[in-house]
């Protein structure tokens, strides 16, 4: 779901098999990469897609319809280029950004932040933050 209660920014609600949970889109500062991701959540590309990578305490990760980790493609082709912009952070839990194989290689696969993760802050590109999310 694509939208804002309140007509600010704008945000996505993620249906999952342990509830709902709502991000804040940072449109402003990734425009290619969140409209990526509504687009596909759109389209229903991510309805019913597992996530295939779970790491205590540090991500989880999904995005693959293939469930294999292999699977991954774009709105603009296979891959499109990163955005990553210095001032947003991987500050704590519910952070989504995109995952990928390398610097451009961005397609559908995103992970979700469990726990603070600096270490990723100058590697991925951060779509949205969880700020209603319990993660």
């Amino acid at each position: 779901m694509w939208g804002s209660a309140d007509g600010g920014t704008p945000e996505v609600t993620l249906e999952t098999s342990m509830g709902p949970f709502t991000v804040e889109m940072y449109y402003k500062h990734t425009p290619k990469t969140c409209r990526n991701f509504v687009e596909l959540s759109r389209r229903g590309y991510y309805d019913n897609v597992k996530f295939h990578r779970i790491i205590k305490d540090f991500i989880v990760q999904g995005g693959d319809p293939t469930g294999t980790g292999r699977g991954s493609e774009s709105i603009y082709g296979p891959k499109f280029e990163d955005e990553i912009r210095p001032e947003l952070k991987h500050t704590g839990a519910g952070i989504i950004s995109m995952a990928n194989a390398g610097p451009n290689t961005n397609g559908s696969q995103f992970f979700i932040t469990l726990a603070p993760c600096q270490s990723l802050d100058a590697l991925w590109t951060a779509t949205s933050t969880g700020n209603k999310c319990e993660v």
